[in-house]
């Protein structure tokens, strides 16, 4: 094969499964928007099956409903017929998937949720199959053309249901109201964990917080820089409030023979941009960064008054971009 086939081969590919979106896309109707409302209000978890390539769509589509704040668990059918039915109770859904509807062993699934009245959400091109009718609610995707039409291999069919997966989720992370630092508490980790965390989550606060009163000279505030090392002293007033702060930059600005005499709010630089503690660790980097001049510590307010300090290095070591 050349590299300019290989090329067309790519690009037929993607626009018959392009197709198959649109064509979904344009069928979505009235269900969709009940099953949404059913799993909003729904107790337990939704039990998420398939067989084959049905199964690793299944999986991933039960990755992300948790993720998104929708309880979610993946059942292997076959496994669900030796014993795992008991892992769905009364109070959860079933989102069963096959491409035909007729993947036999559902069937020991779609028994079990007809006796004890677990609701069935079939996802399926099959609109006459048993899984269609055995189903309390139909996710019907569209049976469009496969991308590799001699062997019939799972593609296209495995894209629009890994596409409907997640238009699920996303309605139903819509539909509660769940919020960027609610999906930070289920990815901690990596990228999107630093992408998502807090200033809050961050700063250095209690006993390392470098604070001293703006009745103080500024021998005290070097001892306050030194012993906290993070470069720079906040000054509060009478009531605890920051009405300035001084950084190593502020010491070279105004060294001199008396400068250890000085009182404090000679130096210091008077309403240092602030942050709040929930504010994204993401945009407290960019309000360092923005504009000519760089800082590298940003203290965290409460009702005015400081709680945290953050600085640029604890950004760096989280990975915060």
């Amino acid at each position: 094969m050349t590299q300019t086939s290989a090329l067309d081969v790519a690009r037929r590919v993607i626009r018959l499964e392009q197709e198959g979106l649109e064509q979904m896309a344009a069928g979505l109707d009235d269900g969709f928007a009940t099953i949404v409302a059913m799993l909003t209000g729904l107790k337990g978890r939704v039990i998420c099956a398939g067989v084959g390539k049905s199964g690793h769509v299944a999986r991933k589509i039960a990755a992300t409903l948790a993720s998104t704040g929708t309880p979610s668990q993946f059942v292997h059918p076959t496994e669900a017929s030796h014993g795992d039915l008991g892992m769905i109770t009364p109070d959860d859904a079933v989102l069963a998937l096959s491409k035909s509807g007729e993947t036999r062993e559902l069937g020991d699934i779609m028994a079990y949720c007809r006796r004890f009245g677990t609701p069935l959400i079939g996802m399926t091109c099959g609109a006459d199959s048993a899984l269609a009718k055995a189903s309390d609610h139909l996710l019907l995707v569209p049976d469009a053309p496969e991308a590799c039409a001699e062997t019939r291999a799972p593609t296209t069919s495995t894209t629009l249901m890994m596409a409907l997966g997640d238009a699920l989720a996303v309605a139903l992370l819509e539909a509660r109201g769940f919020t960027a630092r609610d999906f930070k508490t289920y990815h901690p980790g990596g990228a999107l964990g630093a992408a998502l965390a807090t200033v809050g989550d961050l700063m250095h606060g209690g006993e390392e917080l470098p604070v001293i009163g703006d009745d103080a000279r500024m021998s005290e505030a070097l001892i306050e820089i030194s012993a906290k090392s993070l470069g720079c002293v906040g000054i509060c007033n009478g009531e605890g409030a920051l009405s300035g702060m001084i950084t190593d930059g502020d010491l070279r600005r105004h060294m001199g023979p008396d400068l250890l005499d000085q009182p404090v709010t000679e130096v210091m630089t008077r309403d240092p941009k602030t942050v709040s503690p929930a504010t994204l660790a993401a945009d407290a980097l960019r309000q360092m960064t923005a504009g000519n001049v760089k800082i590298t510590q940003l203290f965290a307010l409460e009702n005015g008054k400081p709680v945290g300090l953050l600085h640029i290095h604890d950004l760096l070591r989280a990975g915060v971009k």
